[in-house]
């Protein structure tokens, strides 16, 4: 949350936004509105499950990856590049598996 709140205080003028109390509403607002949507889907957690399956792999472990690769792929030791590939593949299953556990779900709750 608290990027998202940084990033709209950007936007709000200086005086508001170095304001005690636009900080602490601005906050309490953000989270009351994740709870609404928390509370409208109601599915909300598989939804969460979905994407941390594909996302927070994708983010977290094979883009880096393949961008070690790209980018010292060629001045890179062949226990870096076998590390880094197997890290890559790994990823993919587990995203892959993830993802059909996460739909499988999602499907099974209708």
């Amino acid at each position: 949350m608290n990027p998202l709140a940084s990033a709209i205080e950007e936007l709000l003028p200086a005086k508001i936004a170095n304001s005690y109390w636009c900080f602490i509403i601005l906050r309490i607002a953000l989270v009351a509105s994740s709870i609404c949507v928390a509370f409208a889907l109601p599915f909300f957690g598989l939804l969460m499950a979905l994407m941390g399956s594909v996302l927070c792999i994708l983010t977290s472990l094979i883009l880096p990856a393949l961008c070690f690769l790209r980018i010292n792929g060629s001045k890179a030791t062949t226990t870096q590049i076998g590390l880094s590939v197997s890290i890559t593949v790994v990823s993919t299953i587990c995203m892959i598996v993830g993802t059909y556990s996460s739909l499988v779900d999602i499907v099974n709750s209708f």
